[in-house]
């Protein structure tokens, strides 16, 4: 058995951190491969940072490292829609730009929002977006830090000013600072209505050089108009779409375009914390109503989509600052008031959003040649969603970062 450092609750294997050259051997009664499959009394073989074998024969070739026959095994978790860098301030309200909060302070909250999440079972997270997850993508990468893989857009594109060729350019820009997708707001926020603010032009000029570049594009939509103007010019990916109709969902599904929407989490987030925002921006007194009424209006449109056949939808919270490592949450909220089923609630969060970044012969799956992201959680969630909030065991890339006792 590998030595073990208890540190704040949680466990870390420092052989795992400091080496990577043995095999580690994974004994799990109950295996959900991000598919739709499920596995029984299953052997996951680890090397380096990817799975090499998964065995059901009872027959093993040697004892398990981690006996984890009571939990169920499954596939890192994948929020495709966090941000990272929203954090509390010391003077406990959202942090902006003007708070006198230092750069360093702002990493360091920033780098301990990673660290909740990935022990909260997300092992991949997509953030749309800002520079500083720039920074926080490549410490976590290179191991300097504990977090979960990052992908960024970078600063989004929001100026419905700007001509489409003014567009073209930044979509160039980011892709050399190192933009690994596109963000584009088509639609004014939530709590101002929602209405459209970029034009047809727009919409296409971004989506076709995003394109053009190879980079994806996830766009921040809630009206219809907002959404029909994004499926039309070929965006990749529709987050939010609040105000979305039977019939843009559908014309979603004919164009293959992928739905990203919210269930409950980030709007009661933000009626939980409302003095934590309250007066910065537009959290006002209208935005907190608007987010109030949007709660029922984001469970029917989920419910809506669901029944869309082909139509493919991802997880993703839009977790922000008090939200981190609660993004689980959402995952329970589909289920439970969005009435999908666990299987299909957990391949959105596992291998469909692994397709979508077009990472789905890295990550999402358990399987020989992907990367050994394995958490377990305790209970069976396809029978109690819920067992997904119990993580008791987080693996990324073949390193062990928690290992918690039964509660």
């Amino acid at each position: 058995m590998r030595r073990i450092v208890v540190v704040a609750g949680s466990v870390f294997f420092a052989q795992n951190l400091l080496a990577q050259g043995a095999a580690t051997v994974i004994h799990a009664g109950r295996v959900l491969d991000g598919r739709g499959g499920t596995l029984r009394n299953v052997t996951i073989v680890v090397e380096g940072s990817k799975i090499t074998r998964v065995d059901t024969a009872r027959a093993r070739r040697r004892a398990a490292d981690y006996e984890l026959g009571t939990l169920t095994v499954l596939p890192g978790l994948i929020d495709s829609h966090a941000h990272l860098a929203w954090y509390f301030n010391r003077a406990g309200k959202l942090h902006t730009a003007n708070d006198g909060d230092t750069p360093a302070q702002s990493i360091l909250a920033a780098a301990g929002n990673a660290y909740t999440t990935l022990l909260a079972g997300f092992t991949t997270v997509q953030s749309p977006g800002s520079f500083e997850d720039k920074d926080l993508r490549d410490a976590i990468a290179s191991g300097a830090i504990p977090g979960p893989r990052v992908l960024t857009s970078l600063e989004p594109l929001e100026d419905p000013t700007l001509s489409p060729d003014s567009l073209r350019m930044l979509v160039r820009e980011r892709k050399k600072q190192g933009a690994d997708f596109i963000k584009i707001f088509a639609s004014k926020s939530i709590r101002q209505g929602g209405a459209a603010t970029m034009t047809v032009a727009q919409m296409e000029a971004m989506c076709s050089e995003a394109r053009a570049q190879g980079l994806r594009t996830l766009v921040h939509a809630h009206s219809t108009e907002s959404i029909e103007r994004s499926i039309r010019a070929g965006c990749t990916q529709i987050e939010h779409g609040l105000f979305a109709t039977d019939e843009v969902l559908k014309e979603m599904a004919q164009r293959g375009t992928i739905f990203d929407p919210q269930c409950r989490l980030i709007f009661q987030n933000y009626l939980d914390n409302r003095p934590k925002f309250d007066g910065i921006g537009n959290f006002n007194a209208a935005g907190f109503t608007a987010m109030e009424k949007a709660i029922p209006v984001a469970r029917t449109t989920f419910q809506h989509a669901i029944a869309i056949p082909n139509l493919k939808i991802v997880f993703g919270t839009d977790a922000v600052a008090g939200a981190h490592g609660r993004n689980a949450e959402d995952l329970v909220c589909r289920v439970k008031e969005g009435k999908q089923s666990p299987m299909k609630v957990i391949i959105s969060a596992t291998s469909a959003a692994a397709e979508a970044m077009g990472l789905e012969k890295t990550i999402g799956s358990i399987a020989p040649g992907y990367q050994a992201d394995i958490i377990a959680v305790e209970g069976d969630p396809t029978v109690d969603i819920t067992a997904l909030q119990r993580v008791r065991f987080v693996m990324k890339e073949g390193r062990v970062y928690t290992v918690l006792p039964r509660k």
